[in-house]
């Protein structure tokens, strides 16, 4: 089993890579549910569905979210009656938070939820949400006042400074069934290139979980999601100066030192390997663009070897 903590769009690129070197039924993600938030009373998870539409091969290849050949007509007549429209749900992405909201007015867990679409979708990887609890990243702003994430990330653009970032009901969560295991049983564990703060942290606040990834660390490899010092996509490098972190893969090696053995860094940042390992981590140079599904395999391959895992599906 490879067990990988994921956030969104770059774990999904890499479990889609991944499940290209090992069989999907061998690997596990625990995905973020951070962000998870209600609108228009629907419940939506952002993480969740960009891992799921990205290994069922559906996801909007433009953007990196949401449904390729997506129509947006609901969205269009909300516009007509002034309605909350600046977070964008396509008509058929609809149905998937339609079906969540019911099921979950059922009685059902997210977990059993998540399974229920996954085994919808034809994704052959098990997708656990971190936790059945509620989580809500909330983000201070350094002019004043919390939102929560998705209004920082999406209605503001992530284009203003943050002060701080806090999980709420992180304390009162718990891992969801079989998180905690998933983690103590990988043969290797993963920790996928995505934003350190607001996609791997509110994973690790869930209590055990930070513990569980320090028992495995000799078996954990992290990809830096920062490439020359810039994110990819995202806030990342900008979250990661507002916090007081250096936004660089030594920054990211100092976050992740307690986690995991080994860092795969870009080889734009192969300059910077002494300094990474002075953090205490060995640090790996590889490729780490997923510019496509087979750039993304040949990156898990590398990240598998790292610590002796063997890449190929026989």
């Amino acid at each position: 089993m490879i067990t990988t903590l994921a956030g969104g769009v770059g774990a999904a690129k890499f479990l889609a890579g991944l499940q290209l070197v090992r069989r999907p039924s061998e690997l596990v993600a625990l995905v973020n549910v951070g962000d998870d938030f209600v609108l228009h009373g629907l419940r939506i998870s952002p993480d969740l569905d960009t891992v799921t539409y990205t290994l069922a091969g559906a996801i909007n290849p433009e953007t990196g979210w949401g449904l390729a050949g997506e129509t947006w007509a609901a969205m269009g007549a909300l516009d007509r009656y002034g309605g909350e429209s600046w977070f964008r749900l396509g008509d058929k992405d609809l149905a998937t938070h339609l079906y969540r909201t019911q099921r979950r007015s059922e009685g059902a867990t997210l977990s059993e939820v998540t399974a229920e679409i996954t085994r919808a979708w034809g994704v052959g990887v098990r997708l656990v949400p971190i936790s059945d609890d509620p989580l809500a990243t909330v983000v201070t702003l350094l002019e004043g006042g919390d939102v929560d994430f998705q209004d920082y990330f999406v209605r503001q653009r992530h284009d203003v400074p943050v002060a701080a970032i806090r999980v709420a009901g992180a304390d009162q969560a718990a891992p969801a069934p079989g998180a905690l295991e998933a983690i103590a049983e990988a043969e290797v564990l993963v920790i996928a290139p995505s934003n350190p703060i607001v996609s791997i942290g509110p994973v690790l606040a869930v209590p055990g979980v930070r513990a569980a990834v320090e028992a495995a660390r000799e078996r954990c490899v992290a990809v830096a999601p920062i490439v020359g010092g810039v994110a990819l996509k995202g806030p990342a490098d900008r979250l990661l100066r507002e916090l007081g972190h250096e936004s660089s893969v030594v920054g990211v090696a100092r976050i992740y030192r307690r986690l995991c053995s080994v860092l795969v860094v870009d080889e734009a940042d192969a300059h910077l390997r002494a300094a990474v390992e002075a953090e205490g981590v060995r640090c790996l140079v590889a490729p780490t663009v997923m510019r496509s599904p087979e750039t993304a395999a040949a990156l898990a391959g590398i990240v598998l070897d790292a610590v002796g895992a063997r890449p190929g599906r026989g």
